[in-house]
Parts: C-alpha cells; structure tokens; sequence
C-alpha cells in the first residue's frame, strides 16, 4: 500500500512544509479541514473539505490512516486513533507520537483540561517558533525515510 500524508488542516501552521516534503519523496497529501483553503495546484495535493462539526476532520482522517502513513496533526485523541491502527504521527513542533508516548500525551491533555476548567492555567502554548518548524522538518524527514524503507 502507497503511503499518504494526512494532514489535520485548520490550525496546522506547517502546511507549507508537508507539501515540500511531500514533493521530495512523491507522495500524496490530503489537507482535511472545515472550510475551504488554498492549496497548491498539484494532483498529489487534495483538499478535503468535512461538515462543520467539532470531530468531522478528525474522523475522516482517522478512518482512513493505515501502517504506512503518517498523520500530521496537535490534536492528542486523533493522534491516540491513529497510532492505534500503526500510523506514524507528528505534532507540528515535531513531537512524534506513538504506542510509548501517547497514553501519558493523552493523560497531560486531560490534566491540563482539568485545570483550565478549575481557572487554574490561563493561556495557551507559546507562539509557534522558526526552530518548531526546523524540528518538525527533520521529524518528518526521519519519520518518511523509516516508513518508506520498512
């Protein structure tokens, strides 16, 4: 089975990057979002746009994600579905989630949830940075070359 990229769109500030990468190594891209968005005019670049809906991208990408894709993607419980059926997953800071990873991602989302809820932690993550966009560029490299030779 061909690998494909599956990217969770709407707030996702490396698109640019997946579709270089992607280019590099021939492979597919779906950009899943809410709303429409400029993508670039290429085959291998296909936007999908998903009912309005708080889980509608999450579960298209979801049921379709496999083994030898990888899912870029900030949301922990998308990320918990996708490497539960064996695809790579990546934050866009360049975390790689997976089977050791994700149960204690999953565990900090909820307690940071739970303290937002309680007015115990206000804000949110620090503004996406050049050197985030550089470790996710080489995240994803390593995470392609690994999946492409297995």
């Amino acid at each position: 089975m061909e690998t494909q990229i599956y990217v969770d769109a709407d707030s996702c500030p490396v698109k640019a990057e997946v579709y270089r990468v992607a280019e590099r190594f021939g492979l597919k891209v779906f950009v899943v979002a809410n709303a429409f968005m400029n993508v670039p005019r290429d085959p291998d670049i296909r936007l999908v746009v998903v009912s309005e809906g708080p889980d509608e991208a999450d579960n298209w990408i979801a049921e379709r994600a496999g083994a030898r894709d990888l899912v870029v993607t900030q949301d922990i419980p998308l990320a918990s579905r996708c490497v539960k059926v064996g695809a790579a997953v990546l934050s866009p800071k360049g975390k790689e989630f997976d089977e050791n990873s994700i149960g204690m991602a999953l565990a900090t989302r909820d307690l940071k949830e739970d303290l937002r809820s309680f007015g115990e932690m206000t804000g949110g993550p620090p503004p996406f940075s050049q050197k985030d966009k550089s470790n996710f560029l080489q995240a994803m490299d390593r995470v392609l070359v690994r999946i492409l030779k297995g």
